[in-house]
């Protein structure tokens, strides 16, 4: 029996009870205003409340309650996309600068950890990338060598078949790469961990306060229910969740992902994961997986069609991969949006010049977006040259006419899991 459907589910289990902060209510004002209690939102709100800016955070729900509390915890460098298609479009220069950038904030990633003091649930076995034929297994040996060669990274190892088995209980792969920089943790308490930060450094966090409207002029203003926010300058880090922003809606796809957690599996979790790394396979849909800290897998990959399947739906892909877990209960599953763009490079950029965003992480955010929010902060502050950067990325929207988003996120899903299907052919 699968328990009823919970937004951060097994991730919450032994959290402390923690009262929700009040929302907006009247007519308020702050220097800079931010738009979503997310990972991007609450690193931008910490580091200017840092710099010493009167900073206001605005969350619809609560804290975490989107893709930063309930993702897969796999902390990775890079981009969802490959480096290639950096280079292709901004050169080779800057597409190291942009690697070298995702390095820093998968460390930031790490560094806070201990600095917050919270028990995350912080693993640090490594990561696989793992080949499911011999196509993407050349790939993964070809962006080994270009790592070292172009960007000077030596943190890949190449897995052959046995070299995969020694660190996933499954005979579906024929070999892999694994990263041992790359971490996994639990996202929920990290991303709180990180908002007790924020409102200790003085930012005010509102919450159940959806944002009904957005008035953009030289003083932006957040509108809500029950009161308003008026600012110097405005940050958007909503991702998914910003529909009533055109601009940015149309550049992403809001694809639904969704995650199964097995029962403690005791000793049989070295039979599945060995040696405790985080996992994904190498298609372009792909499924994802760890073990928690209680020793349960979570698993999991696109949703499937139908909502009251995807449970079920997400046990049978994980059941390819571990035939052994059929008699293995499932005790919790959730789901929400991933914010991934047409060719999965992130959105960053100005819709005004007091009003800036950063989205579009695609699936890949969990340090990303922490390097996000510092970038913002930089920008805000007088220094926007890194931003600018990421600024650069080639965007694709989508059509404007209504009710063609829907057939847009089918037919993006349909072209990825084509790809798959010519890489399989390929091997």
């Amino acid at each position: 029996m699968i328990r009823p459907f919970s937004a951060d589910a097994a991730y919450a289990q032994d959290l402390p009870t923690r009262a929700a902060q009040p929302p907006l209510a009247g007519e308020q004002q702050c220097e800079v205003a931010v738009l979503g209690g997310g990972l991007t939102g609450l690193t931008a709100a910490l580091e200017l409340a840092r710099a010493g800016v009167d900073v206001a955070l605005v969350e619809g729900r609560q804290c975490g309650w989107g893709a930063s509390g309930r993702n897969g915890g796999q902390a990775l460098a890079g981009l969802a996309a490959s480096m290639d298609k950096v280079e292709a479009a901004l050169g080779v220069a800057a597409a190291q600068r942009i690697w070298a950038m995702t390095l820093e904030g998968l460390e930031r990633l790490k560094r806070q950890v201990g600095e917050f003091g919270v028990d995350c649930e912080l693993a640090e076995p490594g990561y696989v990338y793992a080949a499911l034929n011999p196509a993407q297994l050349a790939d993964l040996a070809a962006w080994q060598q270009k790592a070292v060669r172009d960007y000077g990274y030596d943190g890949l190892t190449l897995l052959d078949r046995d070299g995969i088995r020694s660190h996933i209980g499954s005979e579906r792969y024929v070999g892999g790469a694994y990263d041992a920089n790359e971490v996994h943790l639990n996202p929920l308490k990290y991303t709180l961990a990180l908002a007790d930060a924020a409102r200790a450094a003085s930012v005010r966090v509102y919450e159940n306060s959806t944002v009904e409207r957005i008035e953009r002029g030289a003083a932006p203003r957040l509108v809500t229910a029950r009161g308003s926010l008026r600012c110097r300058s405005l940050v958007l880090a909503g991702n998914a969740y910003l529909e009533q922003v055109p601009e940015l809606s149309r550049t992403i796809l809001p694809v639904e992902s969704h995650i199964i957690a097995t029962e403690p599996l005791g000793e049989r979790v070295h039979d599945v994961l060995p040696t405790g790394v985080a996992v994904a396979d190498c298609n372009q849909v792909l499924d994802y997986y760890r073990c928690s800290r209680d020793g349960r897998l979570l698993f999991g990959g696109r949703a499937g069609p139908l909502v009251t399947q995807r449970a079920e739906h997400a046990r049978e892909r994980m059941l390819k991969v571990f035939p052994q877990l059929a008699d293995a209960r499932i005790d919790y599953a959730w789901g929400g949006y991933v914010d991934v763009t047409l060719n999965k490079l992130p959105h960053f950029g100005w819709l005004a010049p007091n009003i800036l965003f950063a989205q579009g992480f695609s699936g890949h955010g969990l340090a990303l977006t922490g390097l996000a929010g510092q970038l913002i902060a930089e920008a805000l502050g007088g220094e926007p040259e890194r931003f600018a950067l990421f600024e650069q990325l080639p965007m694709h929207r989508l059509p404007a006419l209504p009710g063609l988003r829907p057939l847009a996120i089918l037919a993006g899903t349909a072209w990825y899991q084509w790809q798959d299907r010519l890489s399989a052919r390929r091997a």
